[in-house]
């Protein structure tokens, strides 16, 4: 976790150092958020990168090793009977689901198919799913499930989808969205002063404050017009991943 008001602190002196103008607290936790999603949204290109590379095996110094401590914070198991919202015979995803690792149902874990792939198999009388061999699939309208059994739209002896309405008990394993960032504040005497109680600090690891402030520092060189801040920011940006691939 990094303190959302240290962050912006940061962030406000720096940019009065650069003599480039106020960052106000809504354009702040705006910009704020962008740069959360960037950083995070990163670590998967990153993930895919080192993945291919020759990874070093000296413990403290294994990039690879630090991903996957950054991703970590943000994996997430649940589940549990009517965990899911069921809509039109889809389980509803939660928003905050960025990426979904693991399906399981009664503690079977799900084949994740294509939609070619799953009525193909569904189907199939020599291929078709069982409580103990469940498959499904993700739509736009969210993940369906098949056990077996007779399916009530088609009549079909194969292919029976799982309704989370009843004792179904769904668990799924995933990557959550960072919780949205909020500089709280209370303004006294025409200004705002950092409220902890209305704040939601950063979801990040603590490695990545630099790099929070320096991405904040660039977008608001758009967001105020000083582009020049935007330059410093980036310069810094550059220089700080130079250093880490050496």
């Amino acid at each position: 976790m990094i303190i959302v008001d240290t962050v912006y602190q940061r962030v406000l002196a720096l940019a009065n150092k650069e003599q480039r103008g106020y960052i106000t607290p809504q354009e702040f936790n705006l910009l704020a958020n962008q740069a959360q999603m960037e950083i995070f949204e990163q670590y998967f290109y990153d993930l895919n990168q080192w993945n291919k590379q020759h990874e070093n095996d000296t413990e403290f110094s294994s990039m690879l090793s630090l991903l996957e401590e950054k991703v970590s914070l943000f994996e997430v198991e649940q589940g549990g009977t009517g965990f899911l919202n069921v809509v039109g015979g889809a389980m509803v995803i939660p928003s905050e689901v960025y990426r979904i690792g693991t399906v399981r149902i009664g503690g079977q874990q799900v084949e994740m198919l294509t939609s070619k792939e799953f009525d193909a198999v569904r189907f199939s009388p020599l291929t078709a799913p069982t409580l103990k061999r469940p498959i499904g699939y993700m739509t736009s309208a969210g993940l369906w499930i098949a056990i077996g059994g007779v399916n009530p739209t088609t009549g079909s002896t194969s292919g029976t989808f799982v309704n989370t309405d009843t004792n179904t008990n769904i668990n799924l394993s995933y990557i959550k969205r960072p919780t949205k960032v909020i500089w709280g504040y209370t303004v006294i005497n025409d200004k705002a002063l950092y409220n902890s109680g209305s704040s939601v600090n950063f979801e990040l690891h603590q490695s990545e404050e630099t790099e929070l402030v320096y991405k904040i520092l660039s977008l608001a060189g758009i967001t105020i017009a000083k582009p020049g801040l935007g330059t410093y920011a980036e310069q810094q940006i550059t220089a700080q991943k130079t250093q880490e691939k050496q």
